[in-house]
């Protein structure tokens, strides 16, 4: 799974509740699904939850959007009816988040990548298109930045300071936080890529500048998408699919010459292109029936085949054959290993 593994939102509500019992907590105590994760992911999965509720016999699963790095947290806290039974994230789990899953108990742990997705770097359509190169992204995000040979705090205001090409705006990007599989991705993506190609680093640097040229905005993307309405002027980072949702009103920006479609972004060229995945928590398999059969309708061909409903959401299919091996995974409950995340 070595390609590059990659979302339009789907506006829906979802029932929020908390869910637990006083006393001593059990998985068997608790028969509504409980879902976590990814920002990036939630459309999809909020998709396949109101159908899951609306086909089966099961109540409505319970989902919120937590972020990649914070639904991981919440679902390797141990087994039983006070954790998530799945986890949404924009990227792979950490073999650091594996380990801790499996200090805390949860043992056996099954992984679905369900399609791709890109990464954009919008503005409001208000605006004429604005190409950029990842370097020319990482000069204008980095925290320390090459002058002269020297690393200093990066002194660029405008996006003009970087290069003449440039307009004469001032930097202000909206993005996600720290928790968030997006950040992750467009660090390793985006900052690692560019840097490891400046000798002023010697290796690779991801630090984002603190100074109010990078905002960041918390794990909901439909909130960076309205703050480009009320602020023409700046950028913002999420996941392709929110601009596919708001391309009457963003504008996305080509990356290395590159433009963001679903073309580009299945076959890898479009360069800021990941995989989004699902986690399940299989020691709740038994006493959380839901769990397997809402997996099982997550990864049909119904929801991710190239005819499928999240399509139409702007998730970008796997090709077939790799469909078929994520959803056997799923479907025989193939245990995670440590040696699978290096």
């Amino acid at each position: 799974m070595n390609r590059i593994l990659n979302s339009r939102t789907f506006k829906t509500t979802v029932i929020a509740a908390a869910v637990g019992v006083a006393g001593v907590a059990q998985a068997q105590e608790r028969e509504q699904l409980r879902i976590v994760g990814s920002s990036t992911v939630y459309p999809f999965a909020s998709y396949v939850v109101e159908e899951f509720g609306a086909t089966t016999e099961y109540p409505t699963p319970v989902i919120e959007s937590t972020g990649s790095g914070g639904g991981l947290r919440l679902f390797c806290n141990g087994v039983g009816s006070d954790t998530p039974d799945i986890t949404n994230a924009s990227r792979r789990m950490k073999p650091s988040e594996f380990e801790r899953c499996q200090e805390n108990g949860v043992t056996d742990i099954s992984e679905a990548m369900i399609g791709y997705d890109g990464i954009a770097f919008a503005q409001s359509s208000e605006n004429d298109a604005m190409p950029v190169t990842r370097e020319q992204l990482f000069l204008a995000l980095a925290a320390q930045v090459p002058v002269d040979g020297e690393l200093v705090d990066n002194p660029y205001q405008q996006w003009s300071d970087i290069d003449d090409s440039l307009p004469e705006r001032e930097i202000a990007v909206y993005g996600p936080p720290t928790t968030s599989g997006t950040r992750d991705a467009f660090e390793e993506l985006v900052m690692e890529a560019a840097s490891e190609d400046m000798e002023a680093y010697g290796e690779a640097y991801t630090d984002i500048r603190s100074d109010g040229a990078y905002i960041d905005s918390g794990e909901n993307d439909n909130l960076i998408v309205q703050r480009l309405s009320e602020n023409t002027d700046a950028f913002g980072i999420f996941g392709y699919s929110f601009l596919e949702e708001n391309a009457d009103t963003l504008i996305g920006s080509s990356i290395d010459g590159v433009e963001p479609t679903p073309e580009a972004i299945g076959s890898g060229e479009y360069p800021v292109s990941r995989s989004l995945f699902f986690y399940t928590k299989n020691q709740h398999a038994e006493d959380v029936p839901a769990m397997m059969e809402y997996a099982n309708l997550f990864m049909s061909e119904k929801m991710i085949g190239d005819m499928g409903y999240l399509k139409d959401l702007g998730l970008i299919p796997a090709p077939e054959d790799l469909r078929e091996e994520q959803r056997n995974a799923i479907k025989n409950q193939e245990q995670l290993e440590l040696a699978d995340l290096k």
